[in-house]
């Protein structure tokens, strides 16, 4: 057997042409089943496995380097490798600020603060972690659920982040939420194994959070990770050609939609302040 899946139910790992597991008798359908193959539009680059993982941090590449670009503009000086994003540029750009959301309406900022990040070390550690999270996450809950988490997980944290944080920015609330879903799905399937996991996961994230000098928003990752449990909890695997998937790639559909419509009102700002 090449190439073995593994089962969402019971973890064995089975043939990937099966659609029934041989050991739990549970239905499984087709791996990653809600996307087309990328290997042939990537001339397999990357994995089937990364795909939406890969696609969500390419745009967070993308975002930081304009912001990069622009600080170095703000400060008239060549910015570094490691340097560090201007606060300014990165309220421009959509980070979470609790002012202009709260006096100004600006609700966008919750959904695009969480493709910002303030230093190359920083959009690093996030890229690391939601590489290695986001294909598990996709691979037991589908990619419209996986979306749907991803989104909603950083959503929480941004609002949690209003109470404690004057700026914030990063993927690590989205991540949480990811650790939050696993954890959850461990919890709901009673595997000890699963939860208690990444439960150490979050664990280590919690007590790098205290750590002094680092500025890490740790209210952004409670947020994250009680949104990601919540939602990994209600949610169930994939049941293909189930009236159920239409409703979850209806969600993955306003998701996407969301993230579109905030990233165009964030443009409108960035172009108001820099061609008035």
């Amino acid at each position: 057997m090449s190439n073995p899946r593994m089962c969402p139910h019971c973890r064995a790992f089975i043939d990937p042409k099966e659609k029934v597991c041989e050991y739990c008798g549970e239905k499984v359908g087709k791996v990653f089943a809600d996307r087309p193959d990328p290997s042939h539009a990537l001339g397999g680059f990357i994995s089937a496995s990364h795909y939406t993982t890969f696609i969500i941090l390419l745009i967070n590449f993308v975002l930081f380097v304009a912001t990069l670009i622009m600080t170095t503009k703000v400060t008239g000086e060549s910015a570094g490798l490691f340097a560090g994003i201007e606060n300014k540029v990165l309220v421009w750009f959509g980070a979470q600020h609790p002012r202009s959301i709260r006096l100004w309406g600006e609700w966008w900022r919750l959904i695009t603060a969480g493709f910002l990040h303030g230093s190359v070390l920083h959009i690093l550690m996030n890229t690391w972690v939601i590489f290695d999270l986001g294909a598990r996450v996709e691979e037991i809950y589908g990619t419209s659920r996986f979306l749907v988490i991803y989104l909603a997980s950083s959503i929480c944290g941004f609002i949690f982040s209003m109470f404690w944080s004057p700026l914030s920015v990063g993927a690590s609330a989205a991540g949480c939420g990811l650790i939050g879903a696993m954890v959850a799905y461990g919890r709901r399937t009673g595997s000890s194994f699963i939860w208690s996991f990444y439960l150490r996961w979050a664990l280590m994230i919690a007590v790098i959070g205290f750590l002094p000098g680092l500025r890490i928003d740790n209210f952004a990752h409670l947020g994250g990770f009680v949104g990601g449990y919540c939602i990994g909890y209600v949610a169930r695997e994939p049941q293909y050609g189930s009236p159920i998937e239409s409703f979850w790639k209806s969600l993955a559909g306003l998701a996407i939609g969301l993230v579109i419509v905030s990233f165009f009102f964030s443009y409108q700002l960035l172009s108001r302040l820099l061609f008035q």
